[in-house]
């Protein structure tokens, strides 16, 4: 037996009306009762990229990415004066919350004074969807924002004369399209080409599994994390960064030491600095701090003394073993040498 276009208009009615499967017929379920979410698919220049954003509940009060109409303060709808007197109602405003997204966003429509907003709750005529049984039904097209009376009769018992309607509900006022995308996904923020971690001092992990690799598909560069001395990171194993203080790149293998990336030698910067003994002598403090003891060669009138037996290093001070240089002799370090 074919389906009967009456079971068909109720599919659609609950489709496209309220965005919600079909489980049963008219008669044994209404539209507004049906619970399952079915909506349709948007354009992406419709696409909400912020709807994470949008309290189960509706707040009460307007948040980021939603704006509220309390029955306090209710939208007055101007009439539609196209269509039939007193049968369809525009609010002017699009992109309203649909009751998909929790039940307590389903609009709420009151019928009161012209330009009398603030009494439309506690005075008007509140009417519902399912209508009082005079086949005097409302729909509300959420993404329009246009209040039409969809069944045969007006609201029962209701005269329009000199007044409104007036809805009370929430509106998605957050980032719509995906062309300028500003969205968030869990606690990861998108901006344009930008992306923010919302997590104080928490990790940001690529991962990729296998043999994948990490591909930066660019004829430009790619700028590594930057910083101080004192800014380092700490206990982490494997870093690279730009040291801005030394000029350097250097990399941790263990998370507390640090050494500078090894470079052409021919590009290093070698100091020399120059001093003179007194016979008393033995620590001299260097211009700048040498990566490691085997960065530092050390001569005393020409001769060079061997590392560890004949000289040691703390930071920026060199030390000589033994008796100190006699006065006048001609103490030379050099160091900055590439590893």
């Amino acid at each position: 037996m074919a389906i009967t276009d009456a079971k068909k208009v109720d599919y659609l009615w609950k489709k496209l009306g309220y965005g919600a499967t079909k489980t049963d017929t008219n008669a044994a379920k209404k539209a507004p009762n049906e619970a399952i979410a079915s909506p349709l698919l948007l354009r992406g220049d419709k696409v909400w990229n912020q709807a994470n954003g949008i309290p189960a509940t509706m707040p009460g009060s307007n948040t980021d990415v939603v704006t509220v109409y309390l029955t306090t303060a209710p939208d007055e709808c101007a009439e539609d004066n196209t269509a039939t007197a007193s049968r369809s109602w525009k609010t002017g405003l699009t992109d309203w919350i649909p009751p998909e997204f929790g039940s307590t966003y389903g609009v709420k429509v009151y019928i009161h004074t012209a330009s009398n907003a603030a009494s439309a709750a506690g005075s008007g005529t509140r009417v519902y969807a399912a209508g009082s049984g005079n086949n005097d039904e409302f729909f509300f097209d959420y993404q329009s924002g246009v209040l039409h009376f969809i069944s045969t009769n007006l609201p029962n018992g209701v005269t329009f004369s000199g007044k409104s309607c007036y809805i009370s509900g929430a509106r998605y006022t957050g980032t719509i399209g995906v062309t300028s995308l500003t969205a968030e996904t869990g606690n990861f923020t998108f901006t344009g080409s930008a992306v923010n971690q919302d997590v104080t001092n928490a990790d940001f992990t690529l991962g990729t599994s296998g043999t994948g690799q990490y591909i930066f598909s660019s004829n430009t560069g790619i700028v590594i994390p930057t910083g101080t001395t004192a800014e380092r990171p700490t206990a982490e194993e494997g870093v690279i960064r730009f040291n801005t203080q030394t000029s350097k790149y250097e990399v941790s293998q263990d998370g507390s030491t640090w050494e500078n990336l090894s470079t052409d030698a021919s590009a290093s910067t070698i100091t020399k600095d120059i001093f003179t003994g007194d016979g008393s002598t033995t620590a001299f403090t260097m211009s700048t701090t040498p990566a490691d003891l085997k960065n530092v060669i050390l001569y005393i009138d020409g001769v060079m003394q061997e590392p560890t037996t004949n000289y040691t290093m703390s930071g920026t001070t060199v030390t000589t073993a033994g008796e100190a240089a006699h006065s006048g002799a001609r103490i030379v370090v050099m160091h900055g040498f590439a590893d």
